[in-house]
């Protein structure tokens, strides 16, 4: 089923370009990582710290969002061919039916983000002849995956459970644009009202940015403490993950 739909994906040219596109940061970050090392007199102008890795990953969300979107109907158009019941009347459980739907929106959106961070890493260290930068920051190479993996996670069960509750994918896109850029734009309408900045956390997106910031131990002050980001997001995938186990079932109920 995974491969099905991974198979499907990578047929759409214009899919294949916004992974292209995605990419293109990694080559124009990888410029930045090697330039200083090759040409030390530029060193004054770009150099590679904590911070290289932090914001790369956070322009990349601009690539999750699509991804997430492009792929959102992966259940819905399962719902609406009636195909549901098909496949779960085959040797198949929910849990197995809901990682093959979950797993080509894993493995993609980790190849924009987790793939091509841990590649610049890489880059870094090849290029400079040595791990010091690596041995000096060793929180690099769990924070690359810690903020890889919490895109990927929200992104994946949001949507998954958001298709599990219409037959249209097009009304799924439409139900997570408006729930990332609602929330978003509320939160600044609240801000404005009143003056605190808490009401981030009502934002998925702020949340993932704050917890991106504390594993990467920025020191910039945040909207809210990290321990909140961290409860948004798990308490986030575990509706998500409820809304599915209530939806995803060989027969559904017709009031």
């Amino acid at each position: 089923m995974a491969r099905m739909h991974l198979v499907t994906a990578f047929k759409r040219r214009w899919f294949l370009m916004v992974l292209f596109a995605g990419w293109l940061q990694f080559f124009v970050s990888a410029v930045l990582i090697v330039a200083p090392v090759l040409f030390p007199q530029l060193s004054g102008f770009t150099s590679t710290t904590p911070q290289t890795f932090r914001d790369f990953l956070n322009r990349q969300q601009f690539f999750v969002f699509i991804i997430t979107i492009v792929l959102g109907g992966l259940i819905a158009d399962d719902r609406r061919a009636n195909a549901l019941q098909l496949y779960l009347s085959k040797p198949l459980t929910r849990v197995e039916y809901i990682l093959g739907k979950a797993a080509p929106l894993l493995i993609l959106i980790l190849g924009v983000t987790l793939v091509p961070a841990l590649c610049l890493l890489l880059l870094q260290i090849v290029f400079s002849g040595s791990f010091s930068f690596l041995a000096n920051n060793l929180f690099v190479l769990p924070a690359i995956t810690l903020a890889s993996l919490a895109r990927a996670l929200l992104s994946t069960f949001m949507i998954l459970a958001l298709s599990s509750l219409s037959k249209s994918r097009r009304f799924v896109a439409v139900m997570y644009a408006g729930i990332i850029f609602f929330t978003s734009s509320m939160h600044q309408v609240l801000r404005q009202i009143t003056g605190s900045r808490a009401w981030a956390a009502i934002s998925p997106g702020n949340m993932v940015e704050v917890f991106t910031d504390g594993v990467f131990r920025v020191r910039a002050p945040q909207p809210v403490p990290m321990y909140v980001a961290i409860l948004v997001i798990v308490g986030l995938i575990a509706v998500s993950l409820w809304i599915l186990e209530r939806r995803v079932r060989p027969v559904e109920i017709v009031a």
